[in-house]
């Protein structure tokens, strides 16, 4: 079946009834992933084990109805998870109605954040980012979730507080390990690391679980100290609005906004990396609807925040998922478990699910990431570093604004360190490129060729103006024509119009001809119309090659006519 883009379950656009059977296996090889996974998540920001089950029924029911992708898996999300609970924590105790209450408006908040972000289009907002940024971020994350996990390993007290505070009171407490929850939780981390290894279609999480709840029901390590869940509460979640306070709605406002950009980071990421087998284009825009939708879903079921999975979208496309009817599956697998399995998970240690969390750390380290990026960009190297530091050392959301902030700093100081470039004739051809020592290209008299290598704007302009005046007094007296090679000019905003229209009048008082070729981008040429720059110099002086206005304006075209500036 075909259905309109703007329909609902666009995700099963395309699905035959052959395709179930592969669907089945895919859902069932999901929630074999997600059931461990979802539960420790769920302990990782401070709820009972039940409420991520319900975050990841949310997340798949509302992305199946309103999502495009037809892989994406959505549900709680260790990468987000300790992003707010440490918020959040500060606003109430962790675990009390009042936490679950705030946790579910946070739910709200970022999920309309993310799905007006997919209606008004700003699929854009997932590329502030930059990759060094997004590296140092994830491994802050991953430094965290140790952090938080050890004394669930170990069998310590769980600490609270700040990561450093809480890495010293591990450490002096380290005499009082519990070596069966040592070797549960160690046992569980290399079942999942070995099968991972092997075939990611194993569940090596679940088969881990099972294994260490096997082992406490048989040798009664609860009674040594190892510490177990306790029989979960069976029943559905009940639907309704959070109730919290208008100031407690407006406090969570920020922490909103900052999940909502690592949510919609991660989500364009996913829905680029998997698309469809009939290779439709990502729809990005549309997958921010889809999980803005799991996260209020969620907020309304009392759960938290979702999140576009990496690994479990994986799982799908390997294990012959054609669609999102995978996702039901999965969520229908285990939304039973948590409505009536609640007395199965009463023997699962603690330290296997801190076992499966720490293989999760793990993963989000991207160690050959650390590494290209020190051998080939040691500047952005240090934007690992800081954006890390910063995650671990201050609060949370403070660290995450930090790398934001930094991300954007970059991008800009990288367009303003842009300068206008002098290209050479390739010999022998009508080519125009950048010189090089191993072949310097022809230099015609009178004739300067700029090439500005990115969009003009207010960060770059002033380069732009002096260093093309620059070229021109260099060859002051000589010099008869300029023609700038746009071809990577893609936006010119007002303050570069006018640094352009300046440049223009510069080069007519020094009874120099301006021509522009290779505009090739529609937004540059419009702006060019749009400031009169066409006027300025005329028509006839916009060209589609360097060549052809090197040929046409070289020996006919005199300065004289030309416009004159306004």
């Amino acid at each position: 079946m075909t259905l309109s883009p703007w329909l609902p379950f666009r995700s099963l656009s395309g699905w035959v009834p052959k395709d179930i059977n592969g669907d089945i296996v895919a859902g069932i090889t999901l929630a074999a992933i997600a059931i461990p996974e979802q539960m420790a998540t769920a302990r990782l920001g401070g709820f009972a084990p039940e409420i991520g089950f319900f975050a990841f029924v949310a997340g798949s029911v509302a992305f199946a109805v309103f999502g495009a992708n037809r892989h994406l898996s959505a549900g709680a999300d260790s990468t987000i998870t300790p992003l707010f609970a440490g918020s959040l924590a500060l606003l109430a105790t962790t675990g009390s109605p009042h936490y679950l209450a705030l946790a579910g408006v946070l739910a709200l908040l970022v999920g309309l954040i993310v799905a007006v972000s997919g209606v008004f289009r700003l699929g854009w907002v997932a590329d502030l980012l930059s990759v060094p940024v997004t590296t140092g971020f994830l491994a802050g994350i991953a430094i965290h979730i140790i952090v938080s996990q050890l004394p669930g390993l170990l069998g310590l007290p769980a600490e609270t507080g700040e990561t450093l505070r809480r890495v010293g009171e591990i450490a002096e407490n380290l005499h009082l390990t519990n070596p069966y929850s040592l070797a549960l939780g160690f046992g569980v981390f290399a079942i999942v690391f070995v099968a991972e290894r092997m075939s990611a279609r194993i569940p090596g999480a679940l088969i881990g679980v099972v294994l260490a709840t096997a082992a406490v029901i048989a040798f009664g390590l609860a009674d040594r100290g190892v510490a177990v869940l306790g029989a979960l509460p069976n029943g559905l979640p009940r639907a309704g609005l959070p109730l919290v306070s208008l100031d407690d709605a407006r406090a969570l406002i920020p922490l909103a906004l900052l999940i909502a950009i690592v949510v919609m980071v991660q989500t364009a990421a996913t829905s680029r990396s998997f698309v469809s087998q009939q290779g439709d284009a990502p729809d990005v825009n549309r997958d921010f609807i889809g999980v803005g939708a799991g996260s209020i879903a969620a907020g309304l079921l009392g759960a938290f925040p979702v999140n576009a999975s990496p690994p479990r979208t994986a799982i799908v496309a390997q294990t012959g998922g054609h669609s999102q009817l995978a996702s039901i599956v999965a969520a229908a697998i285990v939304l039973a478990l948590g409505a009536f399995g609640g007395n199965l998970l009463a023997n699962v240690p603690q330290a296997a699910l801190a076992g499966v969390l720490l293989f999760v750390a793990q993963r989000i380290l991207r160690w050959q990431v650390f590494a290209n990026v020190y051998r080939q960009a040691p500047v952005e190297f240090a934007l690992i570093i800081v954006t890390m530091v910063a995650i671990v050392a201050l609060p949370i959301q403070t660290g995450v604004a930090i790398g934001i902030g930094l991300s954007l700093l970059h991008g800009i100081w990288s367009a303003t360190r842009t300068q206008p470039i002098e290209l050479a004739k390739v010999h022998g051809t009508s080519i125009w490129w950048p010189p090089a020592a191993a072949n310097i290209g022809d230099q015609l008299p009178g004739v300067l060729v700029a090439a500005f290598q990115a969009p003009l704007s207010f960060v770059n302009a002033d380069r732009f103006k002096l260093g093309v005046r620059g070229m021109i007094d260099a060859r002051r007296g000589s010099l008869k024509l300029v023609v700038l090679e746009a071809s990577n000019v893609v936006e010119i905003d007002y303050t570069a119009a006018q640094a352009l229209i300046e440049t223009i009048a510069y080069c007519q008082s020094e009874g120099v001809t301006f021509a522009i070729a290779r505009m090739e981008s529609l937004r540059a040429q419009a702006a060019l119309a749009r400031f009169g720059i066409t006027d300025l110099i005329g028509p006839q002086h916009v060209f589609h090659s360097v060549d052809d206005a090197v040929r046409t304006l070289h020996s006919s075209q005199s300065p004289e006519k030309q416009g004159s500036p306004t």
